[in-house]
């Protein structure tokens, strides 16, 4: 099917309720509406994303967003081609919130439905922003993932490698939240480092003595938390010069081992000989200038080009949602009405399970 398709997106796996219109062919796609509804302020007050707050948000929020979405790209519902929706993986009651309004918009109006990984989403948004051809290589990094992926196709990821506990955006939000900073946690630890003295804590740098793509980030929060306790003051506070000097030192940690796998992940993927080499990047993660950076400068060293899709591409979105569904409907494909909403769904299920996936199988 190569006539251009246009496609309504459904994304809710998280604490981002939203919703998308992307038309176009699988090289060539728009994105003419993309509407987030956030929920930080509701959760501010918890440290983190609590799933029963975050599920009951959806569920209010969902029909709304739709409906901003289609009046923002100027259609109705049934101007739409296929319904394409998050159906993992995520916060269990938020995927649902997303299938269940995608599924009863979908019998309504007898519109095709197609259930979407929402990796596949993040791994295909350079395909979407920039039509950046196969095969190259994807960093996922954001609060609930990590992971190296080669996308050989639009159906076809090959994860070489990713984060063994923590992810680093739950890291950066856990380390927030011992430096008594405000969530989301990224953006805080990055604007407390700014003026930080990234030498003076002396923390780890997890996994750089394997020889493989694989990641640590939970050892590295323990040892800030002994280095925070320190240094912390009789009632318990951190002043501002120790508060930035752990952030600047936890935020280097982190830069230098995505840095060094990243530079393995390459050694993996140049290996294939790609005609034109390229490092995409994408989660919440990729906005943290000091990574972004580290980054760009190992890719021009490595004569590969860097790819950060824009700022509100790169955090969950349904437009990626949207364009993930077009490649599958385009490829002949649909779900029906017993589309499940799924919390784990390895977006590459060849690979071996990431420890610490938990006993009912591999998140991611």
């Amino acid at each position: 099917m190569s006539r251009p398709l246009t496609i309504l997106g459904i994304e809710s796996s998280c604490d981002d309720t939203a919703a998308a219109v992307v038309r176009g062919t699988a090289d060539d796609a728009t994105v003419l509406s993309s509407i987030v509804f956030g929920q930080t302020a509701l959760h501010a007050d918890f440290g983190g994303v609590v799933p029963e707050i975050a599920a009951r948000a959806h569920a209010e929020k969902v029909d709304h967003c739709v409906a901003d979405a289609l009046s923002n790209a100027g259609l109705a519902l049934l101007d739409c081609d296929a319904i394409a929706v998050t159906a993992g993986p995520g916060l269990i009651g938020g995927v649902l919130s997303g299938v269940m309004c995608a599924k009863g918009l979908a019998a309504a109006t007898g519109l095709p439905l197609i259930g979407v990984n929402h990796l596949a989403g993040h791994a295909l948004t350079p395909r979407l922003t920039d039509a950046v051809p196969f095969p190259y290589l994807m960093l996922l990094v954001s609060g609930g993932h990590c992971q190296f992926l080669i996308a050989h196709d639009r159906d076809r990821f090959e994860r070489i490698g990713g984060t063994i506990d923590d992810a680093p955006g739950e890291a950066f939000d856990k380390t927030a939240r011992l430096l008594a900073l405000p969530q989301p946690g990224g953006p805080s630890v990055e604007a407390a480092a700014k003026t930080g003295d990234p030498k003076r804590f002396k923390l780890p740098r997890p996994l750089l003595d394997r020889d493989d793509c694989d990641m640590s980030f939970s050892g590295l929060k323990t040892a800030l938390l002994r280095a925070r306790d320190g240094v912390i003051g009789p009632e318990q506070t951190l002043n501002r010069t120790d508060q930035a000097d752990l952030a600047a030192g936890f935020q280097a940690a982190v830069t230098d081992v995505l840095t060094a796998k990243t530079a393995r992940a390459l050694d993996l993927y140049l290996a294939l000989n790609p005609v034109t080499p390229t490092l995409a990047v994408a989660g919440g993660v990729a906005a943290n200038m000091a990574i972004r950076t580290a980054l760009t400068d190992l890719c021009t060293r490595r004569n590969t080009a860097f790819l950060a899709p824009p700022l509100a591409l790169c955090t969950d979105n349904a437009a990626m949602i949207a364009y993930a569904g077009l490649t599958r409907f385009a490829a002949g494909e649909q779900d029906d009405l017993t589309l499940g909403a799924r919390p784990r769904w390895p977006l590459d299920d060849t690979a071996p399970a990431m420890l610490g996936s938990g006993k009912k199988g591999a998140k991611a």
